[in-house]
């Protein structure tokens, strides 16, 4: 059985797609976490635009066949509880 985190089959190019969608994930999250101490904060607001617009645009499309939205919704289900 193959391991999601045995990237030893993948060709380097989709190792790096998916590295940049987990980046991308990781600082979702951790604005999402931030923004639920502090719904004011500056920066957290700012990076959580430019997550969103990642994870809708094009470039994300090209990179993997996973719904961007969906990612986004299940870490603000799992952050927020919604």
């Amino acid at each position: 059985m193959k391991r999601v985190d045995d990237y030893g089959n993948l060709e380097p190019e989709q190792r790096l797609a998916n590295a940049i969608i987990i980046q991308a994930a990781e600082d979702y999250r951790t604005c999402v976490r931030n923004l639920k101490i502090n719904p004011r904060h500056k920066e957290s607001l700012l990076m959580l635009q430019d997550c969103e617009t990642f994870f809708k645009s094009e470039w994300y499309q090209m990179l993997t066949t996973v719904d961007g939205e969906m990612i986004m919704r299940k870490i603000r289900e799992e952050e927020l509880g919604k």
